[in-house]
């Protein structure tokens, strides 16, 4: 099978076997290995990308389902680490292991860009889903809070 869509603003094209995943793809085809594997069942929220500017679990999403559509992983949210999620995760010393947060700022990012102002009942109720076993949730609030700020 042959799908076409646009991958961090470039169009690509992959072919895979039928019945594969976006995930998988991504990181085994396209070498493009910032999104995770957690649960492979859509619990964990690890493998969050977008599509089409909406946030999807990329281990659940088959590869035909992104025909014409267009992804957005971490690599694309900023070439540079710039966007102002990920300095923040960074000044706010978020991570422990780390393992969870590309899946977190792409979930954090989704939520920023469709209400640039929620609150921080807002701000629990769409991070909710995406877990960290390191039990970092104070400081992940605290950096998407600070990004609020400093737009």
């Amino acid at each position: 099978m042959t799908v076409s869509f646009v991958l961090n603003g470039k169009t690509v094209q992959v072919t895979a076997e039928e019945g594969a995943n976006l995930l998988w793809t991504l990181r085994e085809r396209l070498q493009l290995t910032g999104t995770k594997y957690g649960c492979g069942a859509s619990h964990c929220g690890i493998c969050t990308v977008h599509m089409d500017g909406k946030p999807i679990k990329a281990c659940v999403t088959p590869l035909a389902a992104v025909e014409g559509k267009a992804i957005t992983t971490i690599e694309g949210l900023s070439k540079d680490r710039s966007h102002p999620l990920q300095v923040a995760w960074i000044e706010e010393q978020v991570p422990q292991c780390g393992y969870c947060h590309s899946g977190q700022i792409m979930q954090a990012a989704s939520l920023l860009d469709k209400n640039p102002s929620p609150n921080r009942k807002e701000i629990i109720e769409h991070m909710n889903g995406v877990l960290c076993r390191c039990g970092t949730y104070l400081r992940i609030l605290k950096a998407i809070e600070k990004t609020i700020q400093n737009a």
